[in-house]
């Protein structure tokens, strides 16, 4: 990763997570001014599509900096971006990482999402060598922890309104997801399918 050039796009059999490009402000948009992608979100649904452009322009500088990795998430099948996941928060000396991820409503309740997180935790562990993969939830958020628990992650805490967004106290619940408890949750893994890795 030190010598790639590019953010490695990562293949699984419906998706490819690659680097966001400026033809994709358009899906960026559609997806983070859905207020009920972002209900859970610490913050507020985009409402210009420069935030869209801004994100994507900050994907690209987070990678160069190895500050964070951002993929869009698209179908294999016309490229057409419908998520983001991200790994952020990367601590080198303690071989650990936080994650974040969005998928468009449409796409809901067809397991994208779990394909996608198999894929980035498969890429963090393998080839970025993470040991620790953490995630801060809204407890309300039932889907986004039924797929987390169902990859291996497990409870850790609970943090009481950690968030203000829209005027709205917003408690959080953290995950923890370890090297070994995800070797534990799903032995046979697939190894990250990564070009430019």
């Amino acid at each position: 990763m030190s010598e790639a050039k590019t953010l490695p796009a990562i293949t699984t059999s419906r998706l490819v997570l690659r680097m966001l490009t400026e033809d994709d402000c358009d899906a960026v948009y559609r997806i983070f001014s859905d207020p009920d992608v972002m209900r859970f979100w610490s913050c507020e649904p985009y409402t210009d599509k420069a935030q869209a452009d801004e994100l994507i322009r900050n994907c690209k500088a987070g990678f160069d900096s190895r500050e964070f990795f951002q993929w869009g998430i698209a179908n294999a099948e016309d490229d057409k971006i419908i998520g983001t996941c991200t790994l952020y928060a990367l601590d080198k000396k303690n071989l650990r990482s936080e994650i974040g991820f969005a998928l468009a409503r449409p796409y809901w309740g067809k397991g994208y999402m779990h394909e996608t997180l198999e894929a980035l935790f498969a890429f963090a562990f393998e080839p970025l060598g993470m040991h620790r993969i953490e995630a801060d939830v809204d407890p309300r958020n039932e889907r986004c922890i039924a797929t987390l628990e169902k990859l291996g992650f497990q409870r850790e805490g609970y943090m009481r309104e950690r968030w203000f967004v829209a005027g709205e106290r917003q408690d959080s619940v953290f995950y923890g997801l370890l090297h070994a408890d995800w070797l534990a949750a799903a032995p046979e893994q697939p190894r990250a399918d990564a070009s430019n890795a």
